[in-house]
């Protein structure tokens, strides 16, 4: 078995010295930066002159509260793709916050490479400015036509289910994903803990769950958040889950701890994936996850006109909202609080100190192949259906069925793609008559299996063990959108719902 834990010894090493920690804390205050730019400002991005009331928008609407925790993910999983060379994607569960998706990839040049218009300068900081939350310009949340993105983030729930379906058949993938606290309390999201029952160790990949827990919706508490943590840790042990905490409102402190953490998770994950393709086990394993607590809000002014916002519900929309002349130098010095100066040099570039800790190329997650636009897709070979027709010489002379007919074509469509094809559908595969693809293959199910159960295995083309119409659709959409290819099968009464998920 690899020793990942020696990988990289020197970087270790840096991680307990203040330098390399000082420059991830500087790499993540410019992300924050650039968020908190891109939700104010029109003009003087990098505040080269005193901030004026021409420069900040008329209508600034993109929620804040959750930008900096995710900003402090991406900067930390960044620095484990470099340090385990992982193919890695992230996925944004939160329903707001995109600035932060757009600050990062502009920091690493993924952004730019697909919208030129956001080029690393002056004029490009400024249109990235402006587009935010304008229109004709960018969404508040991150958006399918981010690069990197194959979660659409407006609707809350299925970034756990889009990340297994994504991982399905990709031995070598991590899908990362930020799961909201507040997004955790919808149907979608709450049932979907239950992937790691359905995600094969040999043939799949990974899902690494990050529940960000900031303790507040848009008005109210989150639910996980006002629990003991015993009981949270339990309710996720409850549901076949290791969970990491990661806590705390210090900087510093939370670096030094995050990437600790984060390098046991990755070890971990690596560890039971070698274990299971070494000795042919594809029992289910107990995958890590992390719960990382910050502040709502982490980083922005404490209080404003004698009203509390870090770490309440306030910081989920506008912390310093542009309602009072003296706002204006509220949000110029938590501008300046960053040092933009220290970031950037004099031609609003990133310095390229900070830039060295960014992965390179396709190791990005703004260019990763896996979440951008079918980059991977391979053709989907199919028989000539022709040869499933039903020949009969008049009315009555053939006693057939439609969709046993239809099961012969999909049974066929499995054998000629055997690694790029799966059949989706919530428990109604038999009942719908879709019996002969189980002449090749079985329907995934990776918990207890008795021997009275018909047609179940821990590897199969077959999703339909789980009675969740959420979840196998979610699961079919990360599938479709990294590469592959599959169809979804259920009753003429349900598919108005399933149709209204997928639009």
């Amino acid at each position: 078995m690899k020793n990942y834990s020696s990988k990289n010894e020197n970087e270790e090493n840096d991680l307990l010295t203040n330098d390399y920690l000082v420059k991830m804390n500087k790499y993540w205050q410019a992300s924050n930066y650039l968020a908190i730019a891109q939700q104010y400002l029109l003009d003087n991005p990098l505040l080269r002159k005193p901030l004026e009331p021409n420069d900040i928008k008329k209508r600034i609407v993109a929620p804040w509260g959750t930008v900096p925790g995710q900003n402090f993910v991406y900067t930390h999983l960044n620095r484990v793709i470099k340090k385990f060379d992982l193919n890695m994607i992230l996925l944004s569960g939160p329903g707001h916050g995109g600035h932060f998706w757009t600050a990062q990839t502009y920091l690493d040049g993924s952004l730019s490479e697909v919208y030129p218009q956001f080029s690393q300068d002056e004029k490009g900081l400024k249109n990235l400015c402006k587009a935010f939350c304008f229109p004709g310009g960018m969404s508040s949340h991150v958006a399918s036509d981010m690069p990197g993105s194959l979660h659409e983030g407006g609707e809350l729930g299925y970034s756990l289910s889009h990340a297994s379906g994504a991982v399905f058949d990709n031995p070598d993938l991590i899908a990362s994903v930020i799961v909201g606290d507040g997004e955790a309390e919808t149907g979608p999201l709450a049932t979907s803990w239950h992937i790691n029952k359905f995600i094969n160790p040999i043939t799949d990949g990974a899902v690494l769950p990050i529940l960000h827990l900031n303790g507040y919706k848009v008005a109210n508490p989150t639910v996980l958040a006002r629990i003991s943590k015993t009981e949270l840790k339990d309710f996720f042990k409850g549901l076949g889950w290791k969970p990491y905490f990661v806590e705390g409102s210090d900087p510093m402190t939370m670096h030094k701890l995050m990437c600790k953490t984060l390098d046991k998770v990755i070890i971990e994950i690596k560890e039971l994936q070698d274990t299971a393709r070494k000795n042919n086990d594809d029992t289910r394993p107990i995958w890590p996850m992390i719960v990382l607590r910050t502040l709502k809000g982490w980083t922005c002014p404490k209080e404003i006109d004698g009203v509390r916002i870090e770490g309440t519900h306030n910081a989920y929309h506008v912390p310093i909202p542009m309602t009072k002349p003296n706002h204006i130098s509220l949000l110029e010095k938590w501008l300046r609080s960053h040092k933009p100066e220290e970031l950037f040099d004099e031609k609003y570039k990133l310095k390229p100190e900070l830039k060295a800790l960014a992965p390179k190329g396709k190791s990005r997650f703004g260019a990763n192949l896996h979440s951008n636009g079918g980059t991977l897709l391979k053709e989907l070979k199919l028989p000539n259906f022709k040869k499933y027709a039903v020949p009969f010489s008049g009315h009555g002379t053939v006693n057939s069925q439609d969709t046993l007919v239809l099961s012969n074509f999909m049974r066929d469509i499995i054998k000629y793609n055997p690694e790029n094809f799966r059949i989706f559908s919530p428990d109604e595969l038999p009942s719908n008559r879709i019996n002969a693809i189980y002449e090749i293959t079985k329907s995934v199910f990776n918990a207890e299996i008795i021997k009275e159960d018909d047609n179940i295995a821990h590897g199969g083309r077959i999703m339909d063990s789980f009675l969740s119409e959420h979840m196998c659709e979610g699961w079919l959409e990360g599938y479709l959108l990294s590469g592959r290819h599959g169809t979804f099968v259920t009753y003429e009464a349900f598919a108005t719902i399933i149709n209204s998920m997928i639009s």
